[in-house]
């Protein structure tokens, strides 16, 4: 089916850490089954990474929609000036 992916703009300061939750990242895909979304990430963060939680340190390129509904991914501003918002891509 149709993929639909809505995003909203974390807004992170120097060296900030943002547990991504449903807000951030929402997709559905037409079937009963969101758990089996997995997201990859395209575009990383400008000045930071996607982390999983239990991994700090260490960015990562895809996800699941579990991980998100499970809080274990967070968008990590690496503390360079430049914070602001910024949209997963």
């Amino acid at each position: 089916g149709d993929i639909v992916l809505l995003t909203k703009p974390v807004t992170l300061t120097e060296g900030d850490r943002v547990t991504l939750t449903t807000d951030v990242p929402v997709a559905t895909d037409g079937t009963s089954k969101p758990e089996k979304l997995l997201y990859a990430v395209s575009l990383p963060p400008v000045h930071g990474q996607i982390e999983h939680i239990n991994y700090p340190g260490v960015p990562i390129s895809s996800y699941s929609q579990l991980d998100v509904v499970a809080q274990k991914v967070s968008d990590v501003h690496d503390n360079s000036h430049g914070a602001g918002k910024e949209s997963l891509r």
